[in-house]
C-alpha cells in the first residue's frame, strides 16, 4: 500500500491489488476512508469521512491530480 501524498489530516495511497482499475487514489483519515477516481477527479466512495473533509480532500485530488496520475502509472506500469 504505497503512500504517494500526505498531510496532517489525510494519506494518499494505492491498494497494490487494483491495478485493473481505472487511476484513483484511496484517502484516509483518522474518521474513514475514501476513494477519488481521477479522470475526471469524481468521488467513487466515502465510508466515514465527514463532509467538511470531504471538501478538502477534493480540493487536495485537483490540486494533486498530475502528481497522482504520474504516481499511479508508474506503479502499476499502465
Amino acid at each position: 500500500m504505497p503512500t504517494v501524498f500526505r498531510t496532517p489530516r489525510f494519506r494518499f495511497h494505492f491498494y497494490s491489488d487494483e491495478g485493473a482499475e481505472p487511476p484513483h487514489i484511496h484517502v484516509r483519515s483518522v474518521d474513514g476512508e475514501c476513494k477519488f477516481w481521477l479522470a475526471p477527479v469524481s468521488m467513487a466512495y466515502n465510508r466515514g469521512v465527514p463532509a467538511h473533509d470531504l471538501r478538502d480532500v477534493e480540493r487536495l485530488v485537483f490540486q494533486n491530480k498530475v502528481l497522482f496520475l504520474e504516481k499511479y502509472h508508474d506503479y502499476f506500469n499502465r
